[in-house]
Formats: structure tokens, C-alpha cells, sequence
């Protein structure tokens, strides 16, 4: 009977011993540090929404005043005889007298549908020369 009690003894510390070692080896190791999960990509017409407005490019036009209300409005009869109506800007620069008939380049940029002058450069209107009496 001592050999069978040494025995179970002896079975029972290496199962407690064993038994440690496994719950040891079966936790799970402390998770790394990881970024997050980048998002996912927002829908076309979602991500052209949450884009910052760009700043509208500055176009150019070129042609004869056609109108001049001065601070509010211009108007411009171009090529083949297209006319621009542009609204002024507060701050727009003006060289020149833009009046009627004088030639115009106007700088201008796109606020939704209207289109609002920044810079006008204005000449004198060509005088006609007369011709030369002999």
C-alpha cells in the first residue's frame, strides 16, 4: 500500500505541475498596440461633398463694354458679337476708364451660375483715322 500511495502522490504532483504549465502556455499573449482599422471609402458622390470647395480658377475675357455700371456690373460684347455680363467684385482692380465702346480685358471667376470680375484692364476706343486729303 506505501508503493500505490507513493505512487498517487506522485501522479497527482505531476498532473498539478502539469496542469500549471498548460494554463500558462494556453493564455493568450497581451495584444500588440495597433493602429485602427483605416475607414472604409466614402461613396463617389459623398467624397466629392466632403472635399474642401477649391478655389475657382480665373478666367479670362476680352472685347468691347457694351454696359458699365461702376462697382456692380460690366458688360462685354466679345467674338462674334457674344455678350458677358459680369457682376464686380468689392475689391476687383480697375486700370483704366472701362467705358463704353473702350476695349476690355476682364479676369474673372465662377461663384455658381454668375460670374464675377476680379480684374478689369480698360484701353481708350480706337479713334477711326481720317483719311488724307491730297
Amino acid at each position: 500500500m506505501k508503493k500505490s500511495l507513493i505512487i498517487a502522490i506522485a501522479l497527482v504532483a505531476m498532473v498539478a505541475f502539469v496542469g500549471g504549465v498548460m494554463a500558462q502556455g494556453t493564455k493568450a499573449p497581451a495584444p500588440a498596440p495597433t493602429a485602427p482599422a483605416p475607414a472604409p471609402a466614402p461613396a463617389p458622390e459623398k467624397a466629392k461633398m466632403d472635399k474642401p470647395a477649391k478655389a475657382p480658377k480665373a478666367m479670362k475675357a476680352s472685347g468691347a463694354v457694351a454696359a458699365y455700371e461702376a462697382g456692380k456690373m460690366i458688360k462685354v460684347k466679345g467674338k462674334k458679337d457674344k455678350e458677358m455680363t459680369f457682376d464686380i467684385a468689392p475689391d476687383a482692380k480697375i486700370k483704366g476708364e472701362p467705358k463704353e465702346g473702350a476695349k476690355v480685358t476682364v479676369m474673372y471667376k465662377k461663384d455658381g451660375d454668375k460670374m464675377v470680375a476680379t480684374s478689369i484692364s480698360a484701353s481708350a476706343p480706337k479713334k477711326s483715322k481720317a483719311p488724307k486729303k491730297d
